[in-house]
């Protein structure tokens, strides 16, 4: 008998998935476990595997297109069985929620131009043309779109389905992108080094020969409407720049110098000598004025007559001569890469939260002599910020509600413990998540985090490592930084700022001795935590760093 199958809720917050590939046909075998298709969902790319047997009868959505979660995608049944029925019945939630899309969709389309369609007038598909249209893919829940750092294939070349065709450079990593498909390359939509937005056309796929322009006009088929209008908008003519008439001799000379060609330098240096570059000849290429020819130029007697009566007029009680100095004003522009997008994007949304910070000392004496200690024995050398971590995930055990993060209209409370340790790379800020933390050793930490940090400044991390953090530390004091205040990590609810450890005076049984202080500021959402129990939690923490053995109880 036939069964339908549905898209899957795939993650917490999925609502809808993208069939991203499908690899299975109609009139295909499916055995139950079966891969037949990976979807987009929300957070990454997934693989949708069957749990029913039979022949693949139906398929609803093509690749590349959104459908609800627990809409029909696709009917396995017996060869030749109808299932158009059971279409009909159990498909109505998802021909609803299609039919809704179809009629947004034909809105946004009301003032555009038609697509062009082939000969018999039919809308010209991948399928039709028996190619394969690889889409920029989703590589993380942050990203928005991605660049391509490197092509492997060109225009031309043979590719299988296992082929990596190309790096892509998202918000978090590099990472390379799979064809799924196999022919010859038929097109490359995004050059090396530009971004494409997720899920624009990248490269297509086929059969030697043919011929994907009538594909790519489609997908491109839109009207030059709103190019048009946006040309002839108030704004647009309002940034047309109005005509002066020239008034003075000095506004004349200027327009006058600014058709000539000449250097910067050259500029610079005749306007400070007060020469016209209309007077000066060039000698650099095509009769370009460069610094030697302002230098050696010698003015007119009826150029150099006014400023002689000036000075006459005006002759200064004093001479004082001042050695000139001309300089060259300079500077380089880098594009801003998808990482730092990113930061700029979460850091901004970040600041709407309400935050509150509070500092602490901790004496680090107890716990320097147990690291002496512990790196004895241990086989991977530990950090003080290995310690911090191990303490940090003790503490968030004995002080749930700091364990914690805003949801809207709820707040949940974690039981588990993931402590993401911000890493700094070359183009900005990673945060991979050692996971259960307060049931791990001190060497187990170290080797992990030891291995973060090499994965991530090779950028080898996949999405994995860096989702589901529920609490987060950031150090600093390697750097020579004494104390700092960190921005929350979200949706986390609080991030641990730790400054370096300095011997300072510290009194102890009356005495002054020296001490080694350790500062850290923990940075509290107060939608969540509430001063007391941000306090509540240092006093813990501070307890545990300073005598270390508790972090073994």
């Amino acid at each position: 008998m036939a069964e339908v199958v549905k898209m899957p809720k795939m993650s917490d917050t999925m609502t809808e998935g993208v069939i991203a590939k499908w690899h299975k046909k109609v009139g295909d075998k499916v055995s139950s476990g079966d891969l037949i298709a990976e979807v987009e969902t929300d957070k990454a790319t997934m693989d949708f595997e069957s749990y029913q047997e039979g022949t693949l009868l139906y398929i609803g959505p093509k690749e590349g297109e959104a459908v609800p979660v627990d809409a029909v995608i696709a009917v396995l049944g017996e060869e030749g069985e109808d299932y158009q029925a059971l279409l009909n019945g159990e498909g109505t939630q998802g021909e609803k929620a299609e039919k809704e899309t179809d009629a947004a969709v034909e809105e946004e389309k009301a003032d555009e131009t038609p697509v062009e369609a082939s000969e018999e007038g039919e809308e010209v598909t991948a399928e039709s043309l028996g190619a394969t249209v690889i889409t920029m893919p989703l590589l993380s829940d942050t990203m928005t779109e991605g660049v391509i750092a490197e092509w492997h294939f060109k225009v031309g070349d043979t590719i299988k389905s296992d082929d990596v065709i190309a790096d892509v450079e998202t918000d978090k990593a590099t990472m390379e992108v799979t064809a799924y498909a196999e022919g010859t390359l038929l097109y490359v939509g995004v050059e090396k080094g530009k971004a494409a937005k997720v899920n624009d056309i990248i490269a297509i796929v086929g059969k030697e020969g043919t011929d994907v322009t009538p594909l790519l006009k489609q997908q491109s088929g839109k009207s030059p409407k709103a190019e048009k209008s946006a040309a002839t908008t108030p704004e647009a003519a309002a940034a047309k720049p109005a005509q002066q008439p020239v008034t003075t001799e000095g506004s004349a000379n200027a327009s006058a110098d600014s058709r000539v060609k000449a250097s910067p330098l050259a500029r610079q240096i005749a306007k400070e000598k007060g020469i016209s570059l209309g007077e000066v000849k060039g000698t650099g290429d095509g009769g370009r004025i460069i610094k030697k020819d302002v230098e050696s130029f010698t003015p007119s007697a009826k150029q150099a007559a006014a400023p002689t009566q000036a000075a006459a007029a005006q002759a200064p009680a004093a001479t004082i001569s001042i050695p000139q100095y001309v300089g060259e004003e300079r500077y380089t522009e880098k594009p801003v890469t998808q990482m730092r997008k990113t930061i700029s994007r979460r850091l901004s949304e970040t600041f709407v939260i309400p935050h509150f910070y509070l500092t602490i000392k901790i004496n680090m004496d107890s716990a320097i002599e147990a690291r002496a200690k512990v790196n004895e024995v241990a086989p991977v050398k530990v950090s003080f910020n290995d310690i911090v971590i191990k303490a940090a995930a003790v503490a968030l055990k004995k002080h749930p509600d700091v364990n914690a993060s805003w949801q809207g209209d709820k707040i949940r409370y974690n039981e588990h413990v993931n402590v993401g340790v911000a890493v700094a790379v070359e183009e900005g800020l990673l945060v991979p998540v050692v996971r259960f933390a307060d049931g791990k050793s001190l060497s187990h930490i170290s080797a992990e985090v030891k291995e973060f940090a090499q994965r991530a400044k090779a950028k080898k991390l996949q999405p994995a490592d860096w989702e589901g953090s529920t609490f987060t530390v950031s150090n600093l004091g390697m750097f020579g930084i004494d104390e700092f205040t960190a921005i929350i990590n979200a949706p986390d609810s609080c991030i641990l700022a730790i400054g370096g450890i300095d011997q300072v005076p510290v009194v102890k049984n009356g005495q002054i001795v020296p001490g080694n202080i350790m500062k850290v500021t923990l940075t509290c959402d107060h939608r969540v935590v509430d001063g007391a129990t941000g306090a509540a939690f240092l006093q813990t923490l501070k307890a545990l760093l300073e005598e270390p053995v508790r972090l073994l109880a």
